[in-house]
């Protein structure tokens, strides 16, 4: 049993959860208040912290050679700037009344109960598993952690055959495909979507499947997959949908991820409509004065919709964990909202996006216009000028932007931070034209594509308004 909190000098922050943003956390608390202020107690089940999950798919790829190469700071690092951090312990409950958590030593099977001043939960998410047959077979993985990236590796290694299927066409099913197309495996995309790249609007989305074709991806859209089938000995050796059989010697998981708040929902914390906790602009979860939460395991602002979301990304979590380090060290800080900026790439296809899709913006009961252009990434006459195709949203009548969709080459992804910027700044599509971007025949043509579809949203909004 720990000592309690009456009988201790310093208060005691315990940390659940050592990614990106409990360990952001537990590092801005310690850099605030020192030891002998603020104890600070972490748990991390698995083997290791502060790593980038956003580049396993370039490890399992070969475009990192080393997975240490995606750790920002190992547990020693961690230790030593005076974090008391318990790898391998996973925390099994939590007694909000008590004002403690109860630890499971993963290697012993000890467990024991901490009591804490201040908590933090930044238990993150984990990759979604239908309910199907066969779906916890040999050779079937999920990608979150680098736990899990090493053990796919392990899978490729040892696996004879050279048959990938990868079920969903979300960021993390994309980038994956490519990592085992580039580890020469025959990869075949199921998707449930009309398109891949959901994130997207069907038209945009139809340029990745594309340049996934052009690598030699099979892509099969409007598939649900029905079980997972197993050979003689246990292993997967396809996927089945209603009207195929989609041979695998390994499978990856590339539906999404859901927040991790299974401990949050039994000791009764408030979730949202996706299950992530919900907290205040101080990142304190909703209705409790010493419970702070960040990461993929929380809701976010969506500032364009006005709606909660959850978005899984390290830009996120990392800034999550500043707030609250910063909150809990006695500082104050806030975590506004998000818009929805993302970017990814299929070889040298660029995607990006950021506030609204179409469907978002009706769901939110918007009225909108829609506009499309194609412009090149340079000056037309210069060397390497690449296509690009930007789609922009603007609201009718006010012209405010709603969203920007961006695939191209080199060049494009980018251009989604300036689209990013207006929408925090709740920018009109007019006030966008006057922007002073930087320009140069070998960055951008004269009007940079942003500024050419802003022009064009500016003209759609005006005729929208005369209806």
């Amino acid at each position: 049993m720990s000592m309690s909190r009456a009988s201790r000098s310093q208060e005691r922050l315990v940390v659940v959860g050592g990614d990106a943003a409990g360990m952001s956390a537990a590092s801005q608390a310690r850099r605030l208040k020192g030891p002998d202020e603020l104890e600070i107690v972490a748990f991390e089940r698995g083997h290791f912290t502060s790593y980038s999950a956003c580049g396993i798919p370039y490890w399992v790829g070969g475009d990192v050679e080393d997975r240490d190469q995606l750790i920002a700071r190992s547990p020693e690092e961690h230790r030593a700037r005076g974090i008391d951090l318990r790898m391998r312990t996973e925390v099994t409950e939590l007694d909000v009344e008590g004002g403690r958590v109860r630890s499971r030593d993963l290697e012993s099977g000890a467990e024991a109960w901490t009591s804490y001043d201040k908590l933090v939960l930044a238990t993150g998410a984990h990759p979604m598993r239908p309910s199907l047959p066969g779906i916890d077979a040999p050779g079937v993985h999920g990608v979150q952690t680098l736990d899990d990236g090493q053990a796919l590796l392990d899978t490729l290694a040892r696996t004879a055959g050279r048959r990938a299927v990868v079920i969903g066409a979300g960021y993390i099913g994309v980038e994956m495909a490519e990592a085992l197309i580039n580890r020469g495996y025959e990869v075949t995309v199921v998707n449930r979507g009309q398109e891949p790249m959901s994130t997207l609007d069907p038209d945009m989305g139809r340029l990745v499947h594309e340049a996934m074709e052009g690598l030699g991806i099979t892509m099969v859209n409007d598939a649900e997959v029905t079980k997972i089938l197993t050979g003689e000995d246990g292993r997967v050796r396809a996927v089945a949908t209603e009207d195929a059989e989609y041979p695998a010697d390994v499978v990856v998981l590339g539906i999404g991820v859901r927040p991790e708040t299974a401990l949050a929902e039994a000791a009764g914390l408030p979730l949202g409509d996706h299950k992530g906790l919900l907290t205040d602009l101080a990142m304190r979860v909703r209705g409790h004065e010493n419970i702070w939460a960040g990461g993929d395991c929380v809701e976010v602002l969506d500032l364009v919709s006005g709606r909660e979301r959850h978005i899984a990304l390290g830009t996120h979590a990392n800034k999550h964990g500043q707030v609250i380090g910063a909150n809990v060290g006695g500082g104050y800080a806030t975590f506004p909202g998000v818009v929805g900026t993302a970017v990814s790439k299929v070889c040298d296809l660029e995607i990006a996006r950021t506030g609204l899709r179409e469907k978002d913006a009706r769901r939110a009961g918007l009225r909108f216009e829609t506009v499309i252009i194609e412009s090149t990434s340079r000056a037309g006459y210069y060397p390497g000028a690449d296509p690009m195709k930007v789609k922009m949203l603007a609201e009718r009548r006010t012209g405010r932007l709603l969203g920007v969709q961006i695939v191209g080459r080199e060049g494009a992804a980018k251009r989604v931070d300036i689209a990013a910027v207006a929408l925090t700044a709740c920018m009109t599509v007019e006030q966008m034209t006057a922007l002073d971007l930087g320009y140069a025949p070998p960055f951008s043509p004269v009007w940079d594509p942003i500024l050419v579809a802003a022009r064009k949203a500016v003209t759609a909004v005006r005729a929208g308004s005369t209806l």
